[in-house]
């Protein structure tokens, strides 16, 4: 049975119980459940604190989980990341106060607090700055105020908790974060179990960047409208009871859709409409 590391809480677990659900796993209708066993599809889940998961993932005593790629390179675990999941992105950026230091590369004796040691620790590093860092569990935005340091390094979204805290976002960022699948570093890559989680995974991620699009268009008109929908591999093409017009169903990306209605309607098409995927396999 495959043994996989849900997030209990926080902006990863919503997102994440939903796709499991589009994929087809069950998920748990009770939030204080800590485990649940999905007999039909062969999996264990255990929820667990995100910034925990790659921990339990990394000691082999679990087989994959999905955590924030921020928290896994913060853990130390021997775990890596193996597919991206689109959702929950973040920033983590350096913040000051106004007319302060303005890059990494200005930090040398500064203070700098942070949730993420690890990573900063890393960055710094990496530019070859002395700095002491400063771990901080929430409300780092008050530390600078509160003395505790000079700079911090906090995940952002749109950066309003920064300003209203009178401070300014500077330099490039550390790290550019969102939901990912994370195993063992080094574990066999061929268990069929884990192939099948990760194809339903993707399965879901292009169900969600597709639509079905249908529409009717006359023969001589078809090859001018499957330049607009060439689809994934080709439309398909089939033709009506009047022999002057011809059926059109391709995949489009969801964000181009209404363009491509526009256009076809443009060319002549008619009876044009779009069906949501829920899942796929390509």
């Amino acid at each position: 049975m495959l043994r996989i590391a849900v997030p209990n809480k926080g902006s990863l677990s919503g997102p994440a119980a939903t796709m499991l659900q589009e994929a087809g796993y069950r998920q748990r209708k009770d939030s204080r459940e800590l485990v649940l066993i999905d007999t039909d599809n062969q999996v264990e889940f255990f929820f667990l604190r995100p910034r925990d998961i790659a921990v339990y993932v990394g000691s082999g005593k679990l087989d994959i989980g999905i955590t924030g790629r921020d928290l896994l390179m913060d853990s130390g675990a021997e775990a890596e990341e193996i597919m991206p999941l689109g959702f929950a992105a973040s920033t983590l950026r350096y913040a000051t106060r106004p007319g302060g230091v303005r890059d990494v590369s200005q930090f040398d004796g500064l203070t700098v607090a942070t949730s993420f040691v690890g990573v900063v620790v890393n960055h710094l590093a990496e530019h070859g700055v002395d700095a002491s860092v400063v771990r901080l569990d929430g409300a780092v935005e008050t530390a600078i105020q509160l003395g505790v340091a000079d700079v911090i390094a906090d995940v952002v979204e749109t950066g309003t908790t920064l300003r209203n805290a009178g401070l300014e976002i500077i330099g490039e960022p550390v790290l550019s974060s969102e939901a990912v699948v994370a195993r063992r570093r080094g574990a066999d890559t061929t268990d069929p179990k884990v192939r099948q989680f990760l194809r339903r995974l993707k399965g879901v991620l292009v169900a969600r960047r597709y639509v079905m699009m249908d529409y009717d268009i006359r023969a001589e008109l078809v090859e001018k409208a499957v330049a607009l929908t060439p689809g994934l591999e080709s439309p398909t093409v089939s033709p009506l009871h009047d022999r002057g017009w011809v059926a059109v169903r391709s995949m489009v990306p969801t964000r181009e859709a209404q363009r491509i209605m526009d256009d076809l309607d443009e060319l002549g098409a008619r009876a044009i409409l779009t069906t949501t995927i829920h899942a796929c396999r390509l």
